[in-house]
């Protein structure tokens, strides 16, 4: 399974990385919330300095808020931005199946790991091709029926497109070779939400 993050974006070609893409769609989806900079060096997975960087060119485009408590920087989507309401619906669109669904996944009981998959996973490692009409996500674990169904009815609020949720108990995802399916999961572009490393 591919995890690795591209150097080019498939998903919004305006963006110069999909790191930014990530950051953004972040920061604007949960714009309630003010983040660190060693906080979202660890959420993606980079260094301090590279979200330094980027941070420091969205708050110079008054895109984000910067602002310091003690010897932390905090970050947080700026309002009064008439750019930030329609970027975030075009982030929903994009990037906003990594920033919503890994923030509903881990509050579902039973979930082991959860992946992206099918055309956005295609899109984010860089295959081209249309925009991804809907968002495919599989769940390992022995979750309830009822509890993915939220999950997928939030995220589908949040994202204004259908986010079909295929569930699998950790045994079968550990044999995937007797489900020709889990095979091509496996054998596909996919982005790990949840309890695995991208």
């Amino acid at each position: 399974m591919s995890r690795r993050r591209q150097n080019t974006s498939r998903l919004l070609p305006l963006l110069r990385s999909p790191l930014l893409g990530e950051l953004m769609a972040w920061i604007c989806l949960h714009p309630e919330m003010n983040y660190s900079l060693p906080e979202l060096a660890r959420r993606f997975k980079v260094s301090r300095s590279a979200i330094g960087k980027e941070a420091d060119r969205l708050a110079e485009a008054g895109l984000v808020r910067s602002e310091w408590r003690g010897n932390l920087r905090l970050l947080r989507a700026e309002p009064a931005n008439p750019l930030v309401r329609p970027l975030t619906e075009v982030l929903a669109l994009t990037y906003g199946p990594i920033a919503v669904l890994a923030d509903l996944l881990p509050a579902v009981p039973g979930l082991a790991e959860a992946y992206l998959y099918g055309s956005w996973a295609a899109r984010y490692a860089g295959e081209p091709g249309p925009p991804p009409q809907e968002v495919d996500v599989l769940v390992v674990g022995d979750v309830d029926e009822s509890d993915l169904a939220g999950a997928a009815d939030a995220a589908e609020h949040q994202l204004g497109r259908p986010v079909n949720i295929y569930r699998v108990s950790s045994m079968e995802w550990r044999w995937p070779e007797r489900d020709p399916f889990l095979m091509w999961v496996r054998a596909s572009p996919a982005f790990a939400l949840v309890g695995a490393p991208r």
